[in-house]
C-alpha cells in the first residue's frame, strides 16, 4: 500500500509534462542548429538550485526509509557524510557549474512520465557537429539521479562531446521494466532530437555506471530483440557506435545475495527487480545465451566494460563474466580492469584528482578514433584541473561505503 500511495503520488502532474514535453519539441524543432540561449534569471536559478537539493534530499530519505537505519546503516551513513565533506571542494565547483553554465541545459523533458528528463552539457564550440555520449547514472536503482553525470559531462563537453545524461524512475517510483522503458525513451529523444543541439545522430554512444550500467545493458539488448523480429521501433540500436559499461553488474542471479549481504536486502531488491521469476529477463550476460535470441547479438555495437579490480559494491567478476559471455557468442566485447580501483575511483576520485585519468582518455579516444583534427586537438589538451587536495582524495578512499 505504501509503494502504491508513493506512486499515484510521484504520478500526479504527468499529463503536464506531457503538454510541456510536446510544446518543448515543437520549439526545438524551429530553433535551427544553434543551442537555445538561457534567459533564466538569477532567482530562477537559484529556485531551480533549491529544488534540486530538495530532490537530492528526498532521495537519501527514500533510500534510508527502504534500507533501516540500524547500526550497519548507521554506520555506513555516517562515514558517506565524511566522505562527502571530504569532496566538497570539488563538488561545489561541479554544482556551480551545473546551476549557472550557459552550456547546462537542465531537465529537457523527453517523456510523459515522471522523472522523464535529461540534462545536455554543450561544448563551448559549436562548429559542426559533435559526438554524443548519452549516460545512464547508477544509484541502486533508488536514488539514481541524472546530476549525478555532473562531472563526466562537464568534462566531456570540454573534449567536444555532447553528454545528455537520462534521468528515470526510480524504486518505490517505478521497477526495473519503467527503469528500462524510461532510458530507451531518452534515447530515443536524443536520437530524434540532438542534431537541434549540434549533435551528430550518426555519433552516438551509450554508457552506463553501476546501476545505470545494468539498466542501459537490459535496454541496449532489448532494443536489439526487438529490431531482429522485425518490430517497429523509434531508434535503432544499429546506429549506436559503441556501449561503454563501468563498474555494472549484468547477473542478477550472482548479485542478489552479495547485495543482501551488503545492506540492499533480498526482499528490497526482489521488488525492485519483480521478483526471481523476472531474473533471466533482466540478466544481460543470462540473456546474450539464449540460441533464440542469436540474430539479435549481431545488430550489437562493440561493447567495453570498465571496471576496478577492489570494487566491493559490484565485483568485477561480474563484468568479466558479461563479456566473456558476449565473446561466447560471437559479439564484439572487451574488458578494461583497473588494479586497486574501488565503486568510487573510476568514477568520482579519479575525474576529481584532474590531470591524466586512463578511463577517460580511453573512452575519448573511442570516440575520436575516426576524427584526426579531435585526435590532435586532444593530444594538445591541457591537463584537467584538480577539484580536490590529494589528502582529501586519499581519505575519501578509505573511509568510502561504496
Amino acid at each position: 500500500m505504501n509503494m502504491m500511495n508513493a506512486m499515484e503520488t510521484k504520478t500526479v502532474g504527468s499529463s503536464s509534462s506531457v503538454d510541456g514535453g510536446t510544446n518543448h519539441r515543437r520549439r526545438r524543432r524551429t530553433a535551427g542548429k544553434q543551442p537555445p540561449s538561457r534567459q533564466n534569471s538569477f532567482s530562477q536559478d537559484i529556485g531551480h538550485a533549491a529544488a534540486e537539493t530538495y530532490l537530492i534530499t528526498r532521495l537519501s530519505f527514500t533510500l534510508l526509509r527502504y534500507l533501516g537505519v540500524g547500526y550497519r546503516w548507521i554506520n555506513r551513513l555516517f562515514a558517506l557524510a565524511c566522505y562527502a565533506i571530504l569532496l566538497m571542494p570539488g563538488f561545489l565547483q561541479v554544482a556551480y557549474h551545473y546551476f549557472f553554465s550557459s552550456q547546462v541545459q537542465r531537465s529537457v523533458i523527453y517523456g510523459d512520465q515522471p522523472r522523464n528528463r535529461l540534462d545536455l552539457f554543450l561544448p563551448t564550440n559549436s562548429d559542426g557537429q559533435k559526438p554524443v555520449v548519452v549516460f545512464v547514472t547508477g544509484g541502486a536503482w533508488i536514488i539514481g539521479y541524472k546530476a549525478w553525470g555532473s562531472l563526466l559531462g562537464r568534462q566531456l563537453a570540454e573534449r567536444n562531446i555532447i553528454v545528455a545524461c537520462i534521468d528515470y524512475r526510480n524504486f518505490p517510483q517505478g521497477t526495473i521494466s519503467d527503469m528500462v522503458n524510461d532510458v530507451s525513451n531518452g534515447i530515443s529523444f536524443v536520437y530524434n532530437n540532438i542534431d537541434d543541439y549540434g549533435g551528430d545522430p550518426k555519433r552516438i554512444y551509450l554508457m552506463g555506471q553501476s546501476a545505470g550500467a545494468h539498466i542501459s545493458s537490459c535496454v541496449l539488448l532489448e532494443q536489439a530483440i526487438k529490431e531482429s523480429t522485425g518490430e517497429s521501433t523509434s531508434w535503432s540500436v544499429s546506429q549506436l557506435k559503441a556501449y561503454f559499461g563501468l563498474s555494472g553488474g549484468y547477473n542478477l542471479f550472482n548479485l542478489v545475495d552479495h547485495f543482501h549481504s551488503r545492506g540492499l536486502y533480498r526482499s528490497i531488491f526482489l521488488s525492485i527487480m519483480e521478483g526471481k521469476e523476472s531474473f533471466k529477463q533482466f540478466s544481460p550476460e543470462v540473456r546474450v545465451k539464449d540460441p533464440r535470441i542469436r540474430d539479435a547479438i549481431s545488430l550489437l555495437p562493440p561493447i567495453i566494460l570498465f571496471h576496478g579490480t577492489s570494487d566491493q559494491s559490484i565485483p568485477s567478476d561480474a563484468s568479466k563474466a558479461f563479456v566473456d559471455a558476449l565473446q561466447g557468442v560471437g559479439a564484439k566485447a572487451e574488458l578494461i580492469l583497473y588494479k586497486g580501483k574501488t565503486h568510487t575511483d573510476l568514477f568520482l576520485q579519479d575525474p576529481l584528482r584532474g590531470g591524466k585519468d586512463d578511463l577517460f582518455d580511453h573512452i575519448v579516444s573511442v570516440i575520436h578514433a575516426e576524427d584526426k583534427e579531435a585526435l590532435a586537438n586532444d593530444a594538445m589538451a591541457p591537463p584537467r584541473k584538480r577539484l580536490v587536495p590529494e589528502i582529501l582524495l586519499r581519505i575519501a578512499s578509505h573511509i568510502s561505503p561504496f
